[in-house]
């Protein structure tokens, strides 16, 4: 298959060679389409065409959980939509049952956001806020027939179509050509699919997730690596425009430090950076030198920057990091190939992102697999994994949900004995004490150290009963012998907790129709896609005890960190949403916890780059240390939501202004750019 840079064609070109035949009649869109996570095939996407009417189904599992929906929608003589229905579940359980209507010149829909209407003067296109992948197919077909391939959406904003390349696929017999688009205007990023030349829906595809027409399996590997390349391009485009290489010294001026060692703020200071290194923090006041670039900090507040120790990192995520003043992130388990390349265009300067210390994932072999990472068959060829992530310089191991419990001890030792860390889930049918006792370094994510405290022996984890059991701890005693128990086995042996909160917060807290309260702060920023998916509820709550019961589990799991801090466990933080605006919710979710936030800042800064073994480097704002380190007006120290305000963020060398950065990816900006002179 061939693999070139983003090209698109003139819009006029394209409406010439894929303008969609309005006798939709006479021409059949339906078939199948295999849904294929890292090259392991994981669902199925069925569509059956009569006239002008749809009909599909579309349903994957990957790692225990995925959605299964049917649609249900009827086109008009210019392929818009008159009609669309999506019920079924979200991937972790949600029910859905969404409704659009066009009569009259009045569409109204129902989502799980609630109801809208508006008045359609001008063709314009709905967005299914749970639409399966075919959806870009009836997206694209109005939008190809636009001289300029963009239309007006509902519930809002613009969609944009773009052709990129020709694609060359091949199934058992025969080589064939198709093409592939850039569809945007509402998310925060491009998603990438592929049209036949009849403008038939050919497939979806992302360095790790294609969904693709039978037959044509076997092409999954390259049309990630092209998904890959399409997206590093895109942002690389972003991060070239926004990036500032000033080739001399830059001083940041009038700025309080945060101090990690007194978890308070320095006087007035200048901090002088050379490179990617600072040289020196003064006392405000002193003249610069001639060639400096001087940034007014205009009195506020200079961190070190952030770490987000819970990271499945990919371009999207890389730089809005940085915006977010994020330059460093753990990433708990990747496609380890896709990954390997964007950090590596991290370090050549090509693509803007933070520093990453990689964890390798090893997965026992299911029916409820995780295909990300590597999938094992045995204890031997575990230990095989084991050695080849340290080969290749791994910082950590990380066990998953289908691993067998009884290989744990052996991969553990293993790995101590290869100078890796060891972390991850509880292997299903296990305890959590096991893992304890077995040598994890630390246990990810909190709800798999409590689901041992209310799961009856035999109840499996490697489905969704892994996150609808924490309905149980609604009546959980954390004074039981039980908790107690794990609890003190955690601190004699020296077992951390990376308890993800964030994404707890939004788990049980979620409702659907309402704002979830880790987005509140900055969701009237966003693009109107991202808008409308911090109103759905990600787990099914069908009734009132349901409600009752999550909420309750909620507060058994700020107590439960609670207790575990006060007990001495080492906590990390790290979100498993992305990082960004969610780490600086994961924070504030730490001072609920009883952290001060003093202590918060300083183990989201120092004690993450001490505990990966960079302390004498970064997590501190000192000279002769990396200048990696991000401006807010405020005071974090008197609210943390001051964090959600970065104005200036340095990192490799490089100065960001997250408003630029915002303005290019659709984000309304938080903050005006500091005066930087000359």
């Amino acid at each position: 298959m061939n693999r070139r840079s983003v090209a698109p064609f003139l819009a006029g070109i394209a409406v010439a060679l894929l303008a969609p035949s309005l006798a939709l009649a006479d021409t059949d869109k339906g078939g199948r389409w295999t849904v294929l996570v890292n090259e392991t095939a994981v669902g199925q996407l069925e569509v059956a065409q009569q006239g002008p009417s749809f009909t599909v189904d579309y349903e994957y599992r990957n790692n225990g959980r995925g959605p299964t929906l049917r649609e249900t929608l009827t086109v008009d003589e210019s392929g818009l939509p008159e009609s669309w229905t999506v019920d079924g579940n979200t991937t972790f359980g949600n029910a859905v049952a969404e409704r659009y209507q066009l009569e009259d010149g009045m569409a109204r829909w129902t989502d799980s956001t609630g109801e809208g209407e508006a008045s359609v003067r001008e063709p314009m296109l709905y967005v299914p806020q749970h639409g399966s992948p075919f959806a870009l197919w009836v997206l694209a077909q109005p939008l190809l027939a636009d001289l300029d391939m963009s239309l007006p959406a509902l519930p809002g904003g613009n969609l944009h179509l773009t052709e990129l390349q020709e694609v060359e696929v091949t199934d058992d017999a025969d080589a064939h050509t198709v093409r592939a688009f850039a569809l945007s205007g509402t998310e925060l990023e491009p998603v990438y699919f592929l049209l036949d030349g009849d403008a038939g829906f050919f497939g979806l595809f992302t360095p790790r997730f294609q969904v693709l027409r039978e037959g044509f399996e076997g092409n999954a590997a390259a049309l990630g690596d092209l998904a890959a390349d399409l997206a590093a391009n895109h942002w690389a485009d972003i991060g070239a425009r926004v990036a500032h290489d000033y080739d001399r010294p830059v001083r940041v001026a009038n700025v309080r430090v945060f101090d990690p060692a007194t978890l308070a703020l320095t006087a007035p200071s200048d901090v002088l950076v050379e490179g990617d290194r600072i040289v020196a923090v003064v006392k405000t006041g002193a003249s610069p030198t001639g060639d400096e670039v001087v940034i007014d900090g205009g009195g506020g507040t200079l961190l070190p920057g952030l770490w987000d120790m819970h990271a499945h990192m990919d371009q999207q995520d890389a730089l809005l990091n940085i915006a977010a003043g994020v330059t460093a992130m753990r990433d708990m388990g990747n496609d380890n190939e896709v990954l390997a390349e964007l950090v590596g265009r991290i370090g050549r300067g090509e693509v803007a992102g933070p520093r990453v210390v990689r964890s390798g994932i090893i997965e026992g072999r299911s029916p409820y697999s995780s295909n990300g990472g590597v999938v094992v068959d045995s204890e031997a060829e575990a230990l095989v994994w084991v050695d080849r992530y340290a080969d290749q310089g791994f910082w950590q191991i990380k066990i998953y949900n289908s691993m067998q419990g009884e290989w744990v001890p052996a991969l553990v030792e293993r790995a101590h004995q290869r100078g890796l860390r060891v972390a991850g889930h509880v292997p299903a049918f296990a305890w959590a004490n096991d893992m304890i006792i077995g040598g994890y370094d630390e246990m990810t994510h909190i709800n798999q150290v409590m689901l041992g405290w209310v799961l009856e022996d035999g109840e499996d984890t490697r489905t969704l009963l892994r996150l609808t059991a924490l309905k149980r701890l609604e009546d959980l005693d954390l004074d039981s012998e039980a908790v107690q128990e794990t609890i003190a086995l955690m601190v004699e042996n020296g077992t951390a907790i990376d308890p993800t909160l964030a994404i707890h917060e939004a788990l049980l807290l979620g409702r659907n129709g309402e704002v979830r309260a880790g987005a509140v702060d900055w969701i009237d920023h966003m693009p109107v896609g991202v808008q409308r998916d911090a109103k759905v509820a990600w787990a099914d709550i069908a009734t009132e005890a349901d409600d009752i019961a999550y909420r309750a589990a909620w507060d058994r799991i700020i107590d439960t960190i609670r207790r575990m801090r006060e007990a001495g466990i080492f906590i990390v933080f790290g979100t498993d949403m992305g990082g960004a605006f969610n780490l600086h919710r994961e924070l504030e979710l730490y001072e609920m916890a009883g952290f001060t936030r003093g202590e918060v800042l300083k183990r989201a800064t120092l004690d993450m780059a001490e505990y990966t073994g960079q302390g004498q480097e970064l997590g501190s704002i000192e000279a002769g240390k990396l200048a990696d380190f991000f401006l807010v007006p405020g005071d974090p120290l008197q609210d943390l939501k001051a964090l959600k305000t970065v104005s200036l963020v340095v990192a490799g060398g490089r100065v960001y202004f997250p408003t630029e950065i915002y303005r290019e990816v659709g984000i309304r900006p938080f903050t005006e750019r500091p005066p930087v002179s000359p």
